[in-house]
């Protein structure tokens, strides 16, 4: 299998017959593959290596497929789980899903079935690793405190218990999949299920069955009837990430659903009701994917009901300290460095970068740093070479803010109130809360400080 090579299964059954069939077939398609006889056996590995993809039955000892599939959610959040379940227990497979698995299997099953289902997971799993990492700190799981974000979290308090269409856009890494999260939990569905496809892991034939769901034979491989994503999100949200990338073909078919709440499962002939609050993503201009004939104008407007548009990283350079911080602690912890803050010229340098990968960019960037320092500071010469001599592409435009640890008088010639906000609170924190050495980093009078502290809202400390 084209997807199989590079990704490491983790399968989870107590018969020992079931383990080797599984490995097997999984093998032969291209996968490595690691087994466990039961839930906790699967914890311990999965503490000791990493895996792309779990498969796991629900039926065991000691630990069972449930117990581990919430363990799973809590430790590695990113790691789709597809469930095993026996024919007539699928509503406990369905549950599962509703708890964040990514799929499941009923038994029994044929090997083109099992390909397909890890298939989907190992591209899903690929795709989750470009994204960025979810927040520990800051409003809705973002971190920053910048007008651009402040903007996005406005909207998002306002439009979050709503049952309109949100149809996120942005750039390529700026954190839509937090955003759509926060929009549910936000929400009276936040105890209903949060289902998420992304349109641009599946293929074009799948993407109606993954959507609609099928009834048994539909199709080669349909061996049992399976309920689609609308179904299982029913009182609940679905998340259509990348709907920009959904084929022509299921444009119409996606639109009445929404139009109508009702759809038939491929191969069925009932139509289903449900209660789903659609949130749609994308990195394209849909506008003009529409004037180029490649998305239906109808459906732009159903999605586009209430629009969120997520700031660049470019757009909220005052949030890149707070970034920075964030990401340390996350990689001191995860990788056991000490690294507990960036020098100055270190931090000048990220950000002055243009970040055409935003966040993701950002985090990847500071991980590798993280890996390779051995003191407690991050410096310069520790970040890639492309920040440290960015060519003009790699540098933001002219009208772009560049902010740039110095005389705070000249910074402030060229930033907002913002900015000098944030500059304060790095020099502030860089001295442990120090008025005079804060002053004296910023080039200005330990009385002028005082002032702008006042008036940024910001407390003295009482160790100076």
């Amino acid at each position: 299998m084209e997807h199989g090579e590079s990704a490491r299964v983790l399968v989870v059954d107590d018969e020992a017959n079931l383990r080797k069939v599984l490995s097997a077939q999984l093998r032969q398609g291209g996968y490595e593959v690691t087994t466990a006889a039961n839930g906790q056996e699967a914890l311990d590995l999965l503490g000791s290596d990493s895996h792309d993809v779990m498969l796991t039955d629900l039926r065991m000892p000691e630990l069972d497929g449930m117990s581990l599939l919430s363990e799973v959610r809590n430790l590695h959040p990113r790691m789709p789980v597809v469930v095993l379940t026996a024919h007539g227990t699928v509503d406990t497979a369905v549950n599962a899903m509703k708890m964040g698995a990514f799929d499941y299997l009923t038994k029994p099953f044929d090997k083109a079935e099992l390909e397909l289902v890890i298939g989907k997971a190992a591209r899903a799993a690929r795709l989750s690793e470009q994204e960025p990492a979810p927040a520990s700190t800051g409003q809705f799981g973002m971190v920053g405190q910048s007008p651009a974000l402040a903007e996005v979290f406005e909207t998002l308090r306002k439009v979050a218990d709503s049952p309109s269409t949100v149809l996120i856009t942005g750039e390529s890494g700026t954190g839509k999949e937090l955003i759509a999260k926060a929009l549910h939990e936000q929400s009276s569905r936040t105890d209903r299920a949060f289902i998420k496809i992304n349109c641009a892991a599946l293929p074009r034939d799948l993407i109606e069955s993954e959507l609609f769901g099928y009834q048994k034979g539909a199709f080669t491989g349909a061996v049992t009837s399976k309920p689609g994503r609308f179904e299982l999100a029913h009182e609940g949200t679905l998340f259509l990430d990348e709907i920009g990338l959904i084929p022509p073909e299921m444009q119409a078919k996606l639109l009445r659903a929404l139009q109508e709440s009702e759809f038939e499962r491929v191969g069925g002939i009932d139509t289903l009701q449900v209660d789903v609050r659609l949130i749609a993503a994308t990195n394209l201009d849909l506008e003009s994917e529409v004037a180029a004939g490649r998305f239906r104008e109808d459906l732009f407007y159903r999605l586009n009901v209430v629009p969120l548009k997520l700031p660049p990283l470019r757009e909220r350079r005052g949030d890149i300290p707070f970034l920075v911080d964030h990401f340390l602690a996350r990689y001191r912890r995860r990788l056991g460095r000490d690294v507990r803050r960036a020098s100055s010229e270190a931090l000048e340098l990220l950000v002055n970068h243009a970040w055409p990968g935003n966040i993701r960019e950002l985090e990847n960037v500071l991980e590798r740093a993280v890996l390779f320092s051995e003191s407690d500071t991050l410096h310069a010469e520790q970040l890639p070479e492309k920040l440290r001599s960015p060519t003009e592409d790699q540098a933001g435009s002219p009208s772009e803010p560049q902010l740039r640890v110095g005389p705070l008088k000249a910074i402030v010639k060229r930033h907002t109130v913002t900015l000098e906000r944030d500059l304060i609170l790095r020099a502030l924190e860089e001295t442990g809360g120090n008025v005079t050495r804060a002053a004296r980093r910023l080039e200005i009078s330990r009385k002028s400080l005082q002032n702008k502290m006042r008036d940024h809202g910001l407390r003295e400390s009482t160790g100076d």
